[in-house]
């Protein structure tokens, strides 16, 4: 038996050892008869002869083997480690506003890296005013020379003028705070309403999202009630209205369900342009997302006219049994389940802002 050390690592090659399941090797010939798949920790050499297979170990009692990891500490192996899950488990250290029905918690969202570290310390005034969400630098400084400005009741008109977080700055007679921003990234289910209050009293996405940030953040165009997928909430209207903007041309990718199976000709059609009510339109790719269900298809637009795929379908003749937006702007629903979020990385927000996503 062994030790309080830990085992050395096993040699594959010598009689009566078995395989781990995870072997660190690049071997992955396992024998036939598959009888690896009966433990998947590490189990200590034992004598062959004795024709008995051990038991597995049981790690938290006294004495216990523990499975081979490389460089764990003794505090009892890495959380979420791929061994055995009683005694590899996630960290069971919450913070009193831990929420387990929540997937993130507001610990997380309060790491998002803040625009400001130091509230006292001075920042320019056309920086002030573009993360403040009113325009951009460049614009800022033709609005401040423009005399439109006042800083604590002061119109201000020479340009790198400094401020402090904390002073009153005002925009055509408009108070101009700066809120942290906050970008979050739903995968919007059926049934639910994309707008911030609903008089019907319906479920709406804010309904979803209201644990993820104490700033009012709302969202970034919309989805119809029974349509689903990729939504981006934010209290970022620059970016936001970016992402909007017909001008941008930002890339939308849908998948749709449809009532009976899509013909080529129709097909081609919606790839030329059709006429509706308010102009042609036509999408940029499309084609069935299977060989064998000519019902199933997968379309790009870049036109964000309301209810705009449903109608290019139906004045075709066609209903729209599902839809589900899978692309927008470069964001997937990669990762997230139904009615779940997430924050978007550094690096995706820096993408949006800088309009490397298409």
């Amino acid at each position: 038996s062994y030790n309080s050390d830990r085992p050395q690592r096993p040699r594959y090659g010598n009689e009566g050892v078995d395989r781990p399941q995870r072997p660190y090797n690049s071997d992955r010939s396992y024998n036939s008869d598959r009888s690896y798949n009966t433990d998947r920790s590490y189990r200590p050499r034992y004598n062959s002869e004795d024709g008995d297979r051990p038991q597995r170990p049981r790690y938290n009692n006294e004495g216990g083997d523990r499975p081979y990891r490389p460089r764990f500490n003794s505090g009892g192996g890495r959380p979420g480690g791929y061994g055995n899950r009683d005694s590899y488990s996630r960290p069971i250290r919450r913070s009193a506003d831990y929420d387990p029905n929540a997937k993130y918690s507001k610990k997380k969202q309060i790491e998002y890296k803040e625009q400001f570290v130091d509230p006292n310390e001075p920042i320019r005034l056309n920086k002030f005013l573009a993360n403040a969400g009113v325009c951009s630098r460049r614009e800022a400084d033709e609005f401040i020379t423009a005399g439109v400005v006042s800083v604590n009741g002061e119109v201000v008109t020479e340009l790198g003028t400094k401020i402090k977080r904390g002073d009153e700055v005002k925009f055509h007679d408009q108070t101009v705070s700066i809120e942290r921003k906050i970008y979050v990234l739903l995968n919007k289910p059926k049934d639910t309403v994309t707008t911030s209050d609903d008089p019907q009293a319906r479920r709406t996405v804010m309904d979803l999202v209201k644990g993820a940030c104490n700033e009012r953040i709302y969202p970034v165009g919309r989805l119809d009630r029974n349509t689903t997928g990729v939504l981006l909430l934010t209290n970022d209207g620059d970016l936001a209205s970016k992402l909007t903007h017909p001008k941008y041309l930002k890339k939308k990718i849908y998948h749709v369900h449809l009532d009976k199976n899509l013909t080529k000709a129709d097909m081609e059609q919606i790839a030329a342009g059709i006429q509706l009510d308010d102009g042609e339109i036509r999408a940029d790719a499309i084609s069935y997302t299977d060989d064998f269900k000519k019902d199933d298809v997968g379309i790009e637009i870049h036109s964000g006219k309301n209810r705009i795929v449903r109608r290019i379908f139906e004045s075709l003749g066609y209903k729209v049994m599902k839809l589900d937006r899978v692309y927008f702007a470069g964001l997937t629903k990669k990762g997230l389940r139904r009615g779940e979020w997430r924050y978007l990385t550094e690096q995706e927000v820096n993408f949006l802002r800088m309009g490397s996503f298409e």
